[in-house]
């Protein structure tokens, strides 16, 4: 059997995809993945995704240059998520200019808990995107 068909893409043909620092182990990011993006994946060695909001490939660092180097591609057990351990190129995966998505954290704050950003932004995301 092919390793393509061994995945369990949804009803949409698309599976989530973790992308994991290979070294730190942070999580960086979470996007999708459908077969064609996970193959190319493969075969690059770079993160492609694909775009929900575009429908279309997007292949991560395009615009940016942070583009997110593969060493290691991992199924979970009920085969309907992808692990990506990356090395990220620059240091930067969110397009905030943060290194990982993930950079609020549920603070108690008085009576009502809030999202407080608790990493720095390393650079703006207006001289990312030009």
């Amino acid at each position: 059997m092919n390793w393509l068909d061994q995945v369990k893409f949804d009803s949409a043909g698309l599976i989530p995809a973790i992308a994991q620092d290979a070294q730190s182990r942070r999580i960086l990011m979470v996007a999708w993945m459908n077969r064609e993006s996970l193959e190319e994946t493969h075969a690059s060695g770079i993160a492609v995704y694909w775009s929900r909001s575009r429908q279309s490939l997007w292949r991560k660092g395009e615009s940016s240059g942070h583009t997110q180097k593969i060493k290691n591609i991992r199924l979970d057990c009920d085969s309907d998520v992808i692990l990506l351990e990356v090395e990220q190129i620059g240091g930067i995966a969110c397009h905030t200019g943060r290194e990982s998505c993930f950079y609020r954290k549920l603070e108690q704050s008085g009576d009502e808990p809030a999202w407080v950003s608790i990493d720095p932004v390393l650079k703006d995301p207006e001289l990312i995107y030009k």
